[in-house]
C-alpha cells in the first residue's frame, strides 16, 4: 500500500473539511435576507456564497475588507454575517472610474443599506484600512490586477498592503477563475482566468502561508480556454478559493 505523507493527508483533511462544514445559523440568515436583490439571490446556487463565508471564517464582529466588491454580491451578506458589531469596508479602486463615468459604481449605493458598511475608493496599490481587518477577500478579480486596464497596479505592492491591513492571524481569500496549469499570466487579460499558481507564489511572497483551499467551486468539465463570459461556461467555470494566513508572529 503507498503511503501519504503527513502534509497530503493533512492537505486532504483541509480540503474536505472545507467542502462540508455545517453552515452557521448567522451565515444562513445572511444569504436568506430579503433585503439582497433577486438578481443576487439567482446566483446563489453556483456561487455557494454561504459555503464560502464558512470557509472564509467570517464571523459576527469581524472586521472585513471586500476588495474589488462589484456591485456588492458578497459585500451585501458579509455586512449581515457581521452584524451591528461588525463593520465592512468595500474598496472600490479608482483605477475603475472610466468604466462608470456617467453613473457611479453600484456600491456607493450600498451604504444607506447597510449602517456597518463604508466604501473606501482609492488607487489600489495605495490600499488600507481605517483598522485591523480580520478578513481580506476578493472574488473573481485578482487576475485583473495584471491587465492594462489596472495599470499601474502592482501585486506586490497590493498583497504587502494587505498584509500590512490585517491583524496577526488574519485571513486572506483569493477566489478566482482557474487557468491551465502552467499557463501562467498568459490568459488574465483575453479569457480572464490566471493559473492558480502564480497567486500562491506572489501572495506568499509578501509573507502570508497558504492555509487551506476548497473545491467547491470546482469544475472538472470546464476545459479553462473559453472566455469566462462565453455562454457555453458563464457562471460555471472551474474557480479556485485559496486560504492565505498572515503569521500571528
Amino acid at each position: 500500500m503507498r503511503r501519504i505523507g503527513f502534509a497530503a493527508v493533512a492537505a486532504l483533511v483541509l480540503t474536505a473539511n472545507a467542502n462540508s462544514a455545517p453552515i452557521p445559523a448567522y451565515i444562513a440568515a445572511a444569504v436568506a435576507d430579503p433585503a439582497r436583490p433577486d438578481a443576487d439571490k439567482a446566483r446563489d446556487a453556483f456561487r455557494k456564497p454561504a459555503e464560502m463565508l464558512v470557509f472564509a471564517g467570517i464571523k459576527p464582529g469581524m472586521k472585513v475588507m471586500d476588495m474589488i466588491p462589484g456591485a456588492g454580491y458578497f459585500t451585501r451578506i458579509f455586512a449581515k454575517a457581521v452584524g451591528p458589531n461588525g463593520y465592512v469596508y468595500a474598496y472600490q479602486p479608482s483605477e475603475l472610474d472610466k468604466f462608470s463615468k456617467e453613473n457611479p459604481a453600484a456600491i456607493f449605493t450600498l451604504v444607506k443599506d447597510y449602517p456597518n458598511l463604508s466604501v473606501i475608493h482609492a488607487p489600489i496599490n495605495a490600499l488600507v484600512a481605517p483598522e485591523a481587518l480580520d478578513v481580506v477577500w476578493t472574488s473573481q478579480n485578482y487576475h485583473d490586477l495584471h491587465d492594462p486596464f489596472f495599470a499601474p497596479a502592482d501585486t506586490a505592492i497590493i498583497n504587502k498592503q494587505i498584509y500590512a491591513a490585517l491583524k496577526p492571524g488574519g485571513i486572506y481569500i483569493v477566489l478566482d477563475h482557474s487557468a491551465p496549469k502552467g499557463s501562467g499570466l498568459s490568459d488574465t487579460n483575453t479569457l480572464h482566468r490566471i493559473d492558480e499558481a502564480v497567486v500562491k507564489k506572489e501572495v506568499e511572497a509578501a509573507g502570508f502561508k497558504l492555509v487551506g483551499e476548497s473545491n467547491v467551486l470546482r469544475n472538472p468539465a470546464d476545459p479553462r480556454t473559453a472566455l469566462v463570459f462565453d455562454k457555453s461556461i458563464r457562471g460555471h467555470t472551474d474557480q479556485f478559493i485559496l486560504k492565505f494566513r498572515k503569521p500571528a508572529r
